[in-house]
């Protein structure tokens, strides 16, 4: 009985292979296409990615290189801590920065509705 669900699953999932290749293809192609096409569009671009990068640097100096034992037992070192630490503080100051640019834009709804 389980040859036969595997014979059944097995088209599905190379069907949902092709469908993941063809979708991350897309989405690697049609920004680099786009740019081509608008290349002035590419500064806004390139200062969200410079602001990224300057988050991130950021983020990595306020990190802390500290590996518990039982982070150790699991095979984490001090440079994986401190890149999880950096992700997390990244995180974490981009969910503020998201939240207040919510609640802001709220208030001024509130204040100067169109």
């Amino acid at each position: 009985m389980e040859n036969i669900g595997n014979t059944l699953l097995d088209p599905g999932l190379y069907l949902c292979y092709i469908a993941l290749a063809l979708a991350i293809l897309l989405a690697v192609a049609m920004p680099l296409i786009n740019a081509v096409k608008h290349p002035a569009g590419l500064g806004k671009s390139l200062l969200g990615v410079v602001g990224l990068v300057v988050l991130f640097v950021v983020s990595f100096a306020l990190s802390g290189n500290e590996v518990t034992t039982k982070a150790a037992a699991l095979g984490t070192d001090a440079a994986a801590s401190k890149m999880i630490g950096a992700g997390m503080i990244m995180f974490y100051i981009i969910l503020f920065a998201a939240t207040l640019m919510a609640i802001y834009s709220l208030v001024r709804d509130i204040i100067n509705p169109s």
